[in-house]
């Protein structure tokens, strides 16, 4: 028999696109032979999954998972919207989001972590790949911490608690963690959700995309005939509405509407230190297809 080394395991990895797992007991189960390793990859239906790995994978699922003062959130995609109905797919993307919560936002030593299956987050996925038909990938994740506190989540339209397509942490700093804490946390989530603010605070706002809108604003007043004189005051005002559209702390809270959130974090004790949204899909592009070619790639048609 021959010797099972990694540089063996990767050859077969790089040849049939398993993971590294199946790899490695493929070449046991061949005495180290490759081209027998292949072929049982083959029976297993686990060397399929290279063959769709150029496909565009744009739905999926966010998960989210909590633990006392963090969260983490991930967005784990698939070629289609059926999968993310796939139980099997939930808790794959589930106890992804679990890992992240212990190891962090490395996307290397989370695909390297083992789940409960045996098998690594990496070759779990390689596995699904196989079993159910289509590409997938663990595009994101997100980790929120504070030292004391909240990091409460919010998840619009979930399919299961904590499972959906838009997801949202917040971090709250407060000297203790309280239901009232929580239950505002998971208010600004749905006010995010709902809001898309790009950025926390004014002094965390891209400024390429703030000279961008300064520039814009110019051009207007000056089409409109203003004065110079004038024109610098008018886009100061303008730039502050700006602030209150992008801005989550200077935007006016949707479950009142007319307060600002900086005022409702204010009042609460608590300091707002960050937040994170995902969109499943967000910034792919998407094929298009219709309905009906959807649901035939579904069926293997």
């Amino acid at each position: 028999m021959a010797e099972i080394t990694a540089a063996l395991v990767r050859e077969l990895r790089e040849k049939t696109g398993a993971g590294m797992m199946d790899c490695k007991k493929a070449l046991t189960e061949a005495a180290g032979d490759m081209e027998a390793a292949i072929d049982w990859l083959r029976t297993k239906g686990l060397s399929q999954a290279a063959k769709k790995s150029g496909r565009v994978t744009a739905e999926g699922l966010i998960a989210v998972a909590s633990a006392p003062n963090k969260a983490a959130m991930v967005e784990v995609n698939a070629e289609t919207d059926f999968v993310g109905r796939n139980e099997h797919f939930q808790a794959f993307a589930e106890a992804v989001a679990h890992v992240a919560l212990e190891v962090g936002e490395n996307l290397d030593a989370i695909k390297a972590a083992t789940l409960a299956s045996g098998r690594t987050v990496e070759a779990e996925l390689t596995h699904l790949i196989a079993t159910i038909g289509e590409n997938m990938s663990l595009r994101r994740v997100r980790v929120l911490t504070v030292p004391s506190g909240t990091v409460a989540s919010y998840v619009h339209s979930a399919l299961r608690p904590g499972i959906g397509k838009i997801g949202v942490l917040v971090a709250l700093e407060a000297p203790n963690e309280t239901d009232a804490l929580v239950g505002l946390g998971r208010q600004i989530g749905m006010h995010v959700a709902a809001t898309r603010p790009a950025a926390l605070e004014v002094a965390s706002v891209d400024p390429q995309s703030l000279e961008r809108e300064r520039a814009v604003l110019v051009e207007q007043a000056r089409e409109s005939g203003k004065p110079e004189a004038i024109i610098d005051k008018m886009v100061e005002g303008r730039i502050r509405k700006f602030y209150e559209e992008v801005v989550l702390l200077e935007q006016i809270w949707v479950h009142d509407g007319e307060s600002r959130v900086a005022k409702i974090v204010e009042k609460a004790g608590a300091k707002l230190v960050a937040f994170e949204r995902y969109q499943l899909g967000e910034g792919i592009e998407k094929e298009e297809n219709d309905f009906a070619a959807e649901v035939a790639k579904a069926a293997g048609q």
